[in-house]
């Protein structure tokens, strides 16, 4: 019966100190008014104003880095070039905009190329590479055929058979480093035909055209 007294006095002292303590938070809220707690949700971050010089700083930052990068694509993957003329019809027509790799181990029969060796032109050429250092390149232009180391070549890509000479007469065999390049459209294209291009050496070669940029979806160069 002892320990049961005990625990009795224990919750009866329990119960006066809770009473007392809601009393307390009553006078309280009565003298003071109701209190309330602070919302978490209506602070703002206040952000530190920053300075017309340092707003200049990091959008000048921002500019040079992009021409970094830039540049670097530029270098060391691919340029865009747009093409001017039809001498590459019907695979390219003019005004398309071509990605022209910068980076070329090898270049190969059939490859697009943009030239950049110096011509009467003045300006850039876009060619097909029909024979490269080491072949020996025929052209019969009544036939129309066109023949390297001796075999025809097949063309689906020409708007039509090869029948203006130019200035070529007689086989050639095309020296190493050195590319025989002709557009396209065989009969209105100013190429290696002609004397005043003559074969291109491939230390003028900016790249090899892999994909059409514009037209939209027209991406892909046979």
């Amino acid at each position: 019966m002892r320990k049961t007294e005990d625990v009795s006095f224990q919750f009866n002292r329990e119960e006066k100190i809770s009473e007392n303590i809601i009393e307390s938070n009553n006078d309280t809220i009565q003298q003071y008014g109701e209190i309330n707690f602070p919302d978490t949700k209506s602070f703002q971050v206040v952000k530190e104003k920053k300075s017309p010089w340092e707003i200049v700083y990091e959008w000048m930052d921002s500019f040079v880095f992009s021409i970094i990068l830039i540049l670097i694509v530029f270098v060391f993957g691919f340029r865009v070039v747009g093409v001017d003329g039809e001498s590459m019809m019907p695979t390219l027509k003019n005004m398309d905009w071509l990605a022209v790799s910068a980076i070329n181990n090898t270049i190969e029969r059939g490859d697009i190329v943009v030239i950049t060796q110096p011509n009467i032109t003045n300006k850039p050429l876009i060619k097909r590479v029909i024979a490269v250092g080491g072949d020996t390149l025929d052209i019969n232009f009544i036939t129309g055929e066109v023949k390297v180391n001796g075999e025809v070549i097949d063309e689906p890509y020409i708007m039509e058979p090869t029948q203006r000479p130019g200035d070529f007469n007689k086989p050639i065999k095309i020296p190493e480093g050195y590319l025989f390049v002709m557009g396209d459209n065989r009969n209105e294209s100013l190429d290696s035909r002609f004397d005043s291009i003559g074969i291109i050496d491939e230390r003028y070669v900016l790249g090899v055209a892999n994909t059409r940029l514009f037209p939209f979806g027209e991406w892909e160069i046979e």
